[in-house]
C-alpha cells in the first residue's frame, strides 16, 4: 500500500501487530552516481508492504478485516494520504525475487558500498562492500533510518571509537549494521532480532562477507545476558525506543574508572534511529531519565538518528 512519509510509523506499527512475516518500507527514490547514490523523492508515497503467514483462509482474512478497520480509524484522525490496503497470494519462493527489484547498488556516506549479493562490483580503495541478501528482513540501505545509522558509524570510526570494540546491534534485521561495524574493525558484533528470520539472515550475511568469526547473531531482545557493550546499535522506531531506553542503557559499557586522582573515562555509547522527527523529544526525554547524555544528531527528511553515551 501506497502511505504518506508522515504515517509510515503509525501504519507500520499497524501492520506489525498482524504481520510476523515482516514489514518492508520502500521509499520513492531516484538513482545517482551510475546507480551507486540515491536521492530520496519525499512528494512521492512510500510502499510498504507486510507479510502474513499462511494460517488458514478463515484467520488470514480476519487479520486483514482487523488491519483495514486499524487503517480505517486512522483516516478518521485527518493523517496524510493512506492508499487502499490491497492483498495478493505470495508463494514463498517469490518472496526474495521480488524483493530484488527494489535493491540497487548504493553507496552510503564516504566508504560504504551495499552490493547486493546478486550483483557484481569491484571496490575502489579505500570502500568498504556490504554483500547483502536481505531475504525476508529489514535493512538493504535504502530506507533513511538505515542511512542514518551507517553515517553515524562512519563518524564514530573517525573519532576512533570502533576499531576493537564489542558492539550490539538490536533489531539487526538483514545485519547490515552489524557488517559495518565489522568493516570498521569491530571486535565481536552481537546482532539480536525478535524475527528468527532476521536472525538467520544477519548470521547468512556475516558467512558471505567472511566475518562469521566477528558476528554472532541470534533471535532475540534486550537485555541479552551478556556484559555491557562498548557501542550499541538500534535501529528501531520511537515506539520501541522509548519503553527499552532503561535496557538500552544497562547494556550500553559504564564509564570506567580513571587513574588515581584522575577523573573517570565516559562509558558507552548508543546509536539510535528510526525516530520520525515529531517524536524525537519522546525519545530524547526517555534517554535522559535512562540515564545517558545525549550528544550528536543526524537527520534525513522527516527522519532522526541520536548519539547517547554513559557519562562519566
Amino acid at each position: 500500500m501506497a502511505v504518506d512519509h508522515e504515517a509510515v510509523e503509525t501504519v507500520g506499527a499497524i501492520l506489525s501487530r498482524e504481520a510476523p512475516g515482516g514489514v518492508s518500507i520502500e521509499p520513492g527514490f531516484e538513482l545517482l552516481d551510475e546507480g551507486l547514490a540515491v536521492a530520496l523523492d519525499t512528494a512521492r508515497p512510500v510502499l510498504m508492504r507486510a507479510w502474513l503467514p499462511d494460517a488458514g483462509a478463515a484467520a488470514t482474512a480476519d487479520a486483514i478485516e482487523r488491519v483495514r478497520t486499524a487503517l480505517g480509524h486512522l483516516q478518521a484522525f485527518d493523517l496524510r494520504p493512506i492508499g487502499e490496503l490491497q492483498t495478493t497470494v505470495v508463494r514463498e519462493a517469490d518472496w526474495a525475487a521480488q524483493g530484488r527489484a527494489h535493491f540497487p547498488l548504493l553507496r552510503i556516506g564516504d566508504r560504504f558500498v551495499v552490493r547486493p549479493a546478486w550483483r557484481r562490483y569491484r571496490p575502489r580503495p579505500g570502500e568498504l562492500p556490504l554483500v547483502l541478501d536481505a531475504g525476508a528482513a529489514f535493512g538493504t540501505g535504502l530506507h533513511p533510518t538505515t542511512r542514518l545509522c551507517l553515517l553515524g558509524l562512519e563518524a564514530w570510526d573517525r573519532d576512533g571509537l570502533v576499531a576493537g570494540t564489542r558492539v550490539l546491534d538490536v533489531g539487526s534485521g538483514s545485519g547490515i549494521l552489524s557488517l559495518a561495524a565489522a568493516r570498521l574493525g569491530a571486535a565481536g558484533v552481537l546482532g539480536v532480532d525478535t524475527d528468527p528470520l532476521a536472525a538467520l539472515a544477519t548470521a547468512a550475511n556475516a558467512r558471505r562477507n567472511r566475518l562469521a568469526r566477528v558476528i554472532r547473531a541470534h533471535e532475540g531482545s534486550v537485555p541479552t545476558g551478556e556484559r555491557p557493550f562498548d557501542l550499541v546499535l538500534a535501529n528501531l522506531v520511537a515506539s520501541v525506543l522509548v519503553p527499552l531506553a532503561a535496557l538500552l542503557h544497562a547494556e550500553t559499557r559504564p564509564p570506567a574508572p580513571g587513574s588515581p586522582g584522575g577523573p573517570p573515562s565516559p562509558g558507552g555509547r548508543i546509536l539510535a534511529s528510526g525516530i520520525i522527527a515529531p517524536r524525537e523529544g519522546e525519545v530524547r526525554e526517555a534517554f535522559s531519565r535512562a540515564g545517558f547524555e545525549l550528544g550528536r544528531r543526524w537527520e534525513e527528511g522527516d527522519w532522526v538518528a541520536l548519539e547517547a553515551q554513559r557519562p562519566a
